[in-house]
C-alpha cells in the first residue's frame, strides 16, 4: 500500500543553483549583491562550471544506466570535476535571506511528498509488519493490539518529523558556525547536476564517507544550498539522549535506530518497513553511513551490509524499476574531532552525546579548521550492477509480505556493491598538502629540517600523483609557502624550532615515565591521521615493497605469495575488493613500474637502482603497521587464559606496549591504539589462528599457539609463506 500522493507532470530537468541565481527564490529583493573583484572572479568561474554542467546533464543518466564492471577501476589518471566554494556567496549576502529564500525541490517523478505521520501509517499497515505482528502475537500468546501498540511506539522513537521552519533554522545557524569554522567548504558543481538529475529518475540512496559529526549536517546544508531534496538521514539513537538537539534532528530529516536490534524481530521488521517505505515511493533521498560509525583514524573502516540490504530490496523484489547508489566523499583538512579521536584510541572513554556537552564544544568556533572537499561520485544504478549476475526469480515465488533470508549469491552481492563504493569514496577523497607532510614527517622523528621537509613533500607530491592520488594544492602557492601554511593549521600537532620541524609534544619531558609515553603517543596518533589518508593511495604498491623485502627473492610467484598474505593480514586495516588479490598485486605493480622502481619480466620482479628510495619510503610508511602486528601477535603468543573476550584483550595488549614503550625496547606508538588492536585480532580470527565463539553476553576469544607462532615467523621472514593454491602470473 502506497502513501497519499498527488501526481503531476514531470518538471523539466534544471541545473540546481543556489540562492541569488536566476530562476531561484534569490532573485529581486531576496537577491544577495555581489561585488569588487572577487564577485566578478567567481562569476566567471561558476560560467565555466555551469557550461560544463550543462554538457554533463546531457550524458548523465546514460553513463549511470551504462555503468561500470563490479571489480574496474582505472590505473590511468582521469579528469576530475572542478570545485566551487559554497561559502563565498555566504560571506557576501545575508544569512537570513539565505534561511528564507524560496525553496523548491525537484523531487522523484514530480510526486507531492507526503507526511512524516503519514508514512508512519502506511508502515503500520503494511502486510510485512501486520505478518510479523500476528506471528508474534500467536507465538506469545498476546493480544495482536498489544504487539501493534509495541510496534506504534517503535515508530514513535525511530521516525522523522521534517518541517521545513526547522529546516530553514538550520540553514541560518549553519551558516555561521561554518564560516567561523572553515576556511572554505568547496563542491563539485558537476556532482550536484548528477545527483538532481538522478533524485527525478529513480529512488537515491547517498552513501557519504563519515569521518566527523559534520559530515551530516554538511551534506543537507549542502543540498539545501542548491535547492536539492533534503535527505532522511539514518542516526544512532544516542543522539536521542541530548535535550533539544535531538528532537532539532528528527525535525531535519533524521530518523533513528538502535546499536544493536538484539533479535528483535517487530524492531527489525518496522525499521526496514519504515526504510523501504520511504525508498519505494520516493519521498526524499536516503542518507547512511557505508561504515557504520566515524573513522577515528581517517581510515576508511569495513563496510556494513545491514542497512544498505535493507535499501536493495524493493528492487530485488520488483516494487522499483532501479536505485541509484551516490558515493559521497567528504574530505577535511584538519578534522574537528582529532585530539578527541586520539584520546579515545589510547583508551579514553567516548564522552557521552550531550547538549551541554555541544555547548561546552564552542569553544572550537575560535580555531580554523581550513577547508572541507565535498565530492558527489557519479550516481550507480544497482539494476546495471545486478544485470547478469542476480537472479531475481526466487523473489517472485515468495509472496512480499513474507520475511525471507538472502540467498548467497544476494549476500554476496550486498558485500560487493558495499566495497565498491567504498572504494568509489576513496578514489575521490581529497589531499592537502599537510597529508604530505605529516606522512614524511612521522618517518623523521624526533625532528626534520625544514627545507629538507620541503623538498621530500614536492618529491612525494610527484609520486603521489603518479599513483592517481587526487591532490589539491593551493592555487599560486610555492612549496614553502605550501608546508608552512600546514604547519600553521595544525600548529597543534607540529612547529617549527630554529629551522626544524617537531611534533608539538610540549611538555613531554615533565612528569613520569608513563605520563611521557601517553603525551608522545597522543601526538603521533594525530599526525598518523593525517598520514592514513594517503595509505589508501599507496596500500597495494606498498605491499608489493614490503612483499620484496619479506621473500629477499625476485620471483614473481614468491613475492605474490607474500603479498596475499599481507593483503590478508590488513584485510580490515585498509579496505581491499573481496576475492581479487591477484589483481590488486598487479596493480601494486603496475603503479611501481610506471614510477621505475622495480622492472617485471614474465617470472621475476627486480627493483631498480633509482627505486630503492621508493621502496624504502613505502615500506618505511606502513612499518608501524607491520611492527604494531607483531607486538600484537607477540602478546597473544603469550597468552594463558583458555578464553578472553575484546574488553579484557585492548588493556592487555595496551598494557604490554606501554611496558615496551617505556623500556625503549620499541617504538610503535601506534600498536597502542584500540582500532589497530582489533583489526588485528578480527585478522587473526580470519586467519584461524584465534577461534571466535558467541556468547550470551558478546563473544569470547581463544587462542591457537602454534598458527600465531607460524604467523609471526612469516612476518619475522624466518620461513616462507606458503604459496596460494591457484596462483597463476
Amino acid at each position: 500500500m502506497a502513501p497519499p500522493t498527488a501526481r503531476g507532470p514531470r518538471p523539466p530537468a534544471r541545473p540546481p543553483q543556489r540562492a541569488g541565481q536566476p530562476g531561484r527564490g534569490g532573485v529581486g529583493p531576496w537577491a544577495p549583491q555581489r561585488g569588487g573583484r572577487a564577485a566578478e572572479r567567481g562569476a566567471a568561474r561558476r560560467g565555466g562550471a555551469r557550461r560544463a554542467m550543462a554538457a554533463a546533464a546531457a550524458t548523465a543518466a546514460g553513463r549511470a544506466r551504462r555503468g561500470t564492471p563490479m571489480f574496474s577501476k582505472e590505473l590511468t589518471s582521469k579528469k576530475r570535476d572542478e570545485f566551487e566554494d559554497i561559502l563565498e556567496e555566504r560571506r557576501l549576502s545575508s544569512d537570513l535571506r539565505y534561511a528564507m529564500k524560496c525553496y523548491t525541490p525537484v523531487i522523484y517523478k514530480g510526486l507531492s511528498p507526503c507526511k512524516p505521520n503519514a508514512i508512519k501509517s502506511v508502515v503500520l499497515q503494511s502486510e510485512q509488519v501486520q505478518y510479523v505482528i500476528k506471528q508474534l502475537a500467536k507465538e506469545m500468546g498476546e493480544s495482536p493490539d498489544i504487539i501493534q501498540e509495541e510496534a506504534v511506539e517503535i515508530l514513535d522513537e525511530m521516525g522523522h518529523s521534517m518541517q521545513l521552519g526547522t529546516v530553514r533554522f538550520f540553514a541560518f545557524t549553519l551558516s555561521k558556525i561554518f564560516k567561523q569554522l572553515f576556511q572554505r567548504v568547496c563542491v563539485n558543481e558537476e556532482g550536484m547536476q548528477r545527483l538532481q538529475h538522478a533524485i527525478q529518475e529513480h529512488p537515491v540512496v547517498l552513501l557519504p564517507s563519515h569521518r566527523s559529526y559534520v559530515d551530516f549536517l554538511m551534506l543537507s546544508y549542502l543540498l539545501y544550498t542548491y535547492d536539492l531534496a533534503l535527505p532522511v538521514i539514518a542516526a544512532g539513537i544516542d543522539f536521542l539522549g541530548m535535550k533539544i538537539v535531538g528532537e532539532l534532528l528528527r525535525r531535519a530529516g533524521a530518523f533513528f535506530m538502535r546499536r544493536s536490534f538484539g533479535g528483535n524481530r517487530l524492531y527489525w521488521a518496522v525499521f526496514a518497513e519504515y526504510v523501504k517505505t520511504m525508498l519505494r515511493n520516493g519521498y526524499a533521498p536516503i542518507e547512511f553511513f557505508l561504515e557504520g560509525t566515524r573513522s577515528r583514524t581517517a581510515k576508511t573502516l569495513t563496510p556494513k551490509f545491514g542497512l544498505l540490504s535493507i535499501v536493495m530490496e524493493p528492487f530485488f523484489k520488483r516494487e522499483v524499476f532501479d536505485t541509484y547508489l551516490v558515493p559521497i566523499s567528504i574530505s577535511y583538512e584538519r578534522i574537528l574531532e582529532e585530539s578527541l579521536y586520539a584520546y579515545e584510541l589510547l583508551g579514553v572513554p567516548k564522552p557521552k552525546e550531550s547538549t551541554s556537552g555541544l555547548l561546552k564544544a564552542r569553544r572550537i568556533l575560535s580555531d580554523n579548521f581550513g577547508t572541507i572537499h565535498i565530492y558527489v561520485g557519479q550516481p550507480v544504478s544497482l539494476r546495471t550492477l545486478a544485470s547478469g549476475r542476480i537472479n531475481l526469480c526466487p523473489y517472485n515465488l515468495v509472496p512480499r509480505h513474507l520475511p525471507q533470508k538472502p540467498t548467497e549469491d544476494i549476500q554476496e552481492f550486498v558485500s560487493d556493491v558495499a566495497y565498491k563504493m567504498e572504494l568509489l569514496q576513496i578514489e575521490n577523497m581529497v589531499l592537502s598538502p599537510w597529508v604530505l607532510v605529516a606522512a614524511v614527517l612521522l618517518q623523521n622523528l624526533p625532528a626534520m629540517d625544514f627545507e629538507l621537509l620541503i623538498e621530500k613533500t614536492v618529491w612525494l607530491k610527484g609520486l603521489t600523483q603518479t599513483f592517481g592520488g587526487f591532490i589539491e594544492w593551493p592555487d599560486n602557492l610555492c612549496a614553502k609557502k605550501a608546508v608552512m601554511s600546514g604547519l600553521t593549521l595544525h600548529s597543534n600537532i607540529a612547529r617549527l624550532i630554529d629551522g626544524h620541524v617537531v611534533l608539538n609534544d610540549k611538555g613531554v619531558e615533565d612528569g613520569a615515565v608513563g605520563e611521557i609515553v601517553f603525551k608522545r603517543a597522543l601526538v603521533i596518533l594525530m599526525c598518523s591521521t593525517y598520514r592514513n589518508q594517503l595509505l589508501n593511495v599507496f596500500v597495494r604498491p606498498s605491499l608489493v615493497a614490503l612483499a620484496l623485502q619479506m621473500t629477499r627473492s625476485f620471483r614473481k610467484e614468491e613475492v605474490y605469495s607474500s603479498f596475499s598474505f599481507l593483503r590478508d593480514v590488513f584485510c580490515d586495516e585498509f579496505i581491499f575488493f573481496p576475492g581479487i588479490s591477484l589483481k590488486d598485486f598487479e596493480e601494486g605493480c603496475f603503479l611501481l613500474t610506471k614510477c621505475d622502481a622495480i622492472q617485471t619480466t614474465q617470472q621475476e620482479i627486480y627493483p631498480t637502482d633509482k627505486g630503492s628510495v621508493v621502496v624504502s619510503f613505502l615500506s618505511a610508511m606502513f612499518r608501524p603497521f607491520v611492527e604494531g602486528y607483531q607486538l600484537i601477535f607477540r602478546y597473544l603468543s603469550k597468552e594463558t587464559k583458555e578464553a578472553f573476550t575484546e574488553k579484557q584483550f585492548i588493556p592487555g595488549v595496551r598494557n604490554y606496549v606501554f611496558q615496551l614503550l617505556e623500556k625503549g625496547t620499541t617504538q610503535c606508538y601506534e600498536a597502542l591504539s584500540s582500532d589497530m588492536q582489533k583489526n588485528a585480532l578480527a585478522a587473526l580470527v580470519q586467519l584461524g589462528a584465534v577461534k571466535k565463539k558467541k556468547m550470551s553476553n558478546g563473544f569470547s576469544y581463544s587462542v591457537n599457539q602454534e598458527a600465531i607462532h607460524k604467523i609471526l615467523d612469516v612476518f619475522d621472514a624466518r620461513t616462507p609463506v606458503q604459496k596460494p593454491v591457484a596462483a597463476r602470473l
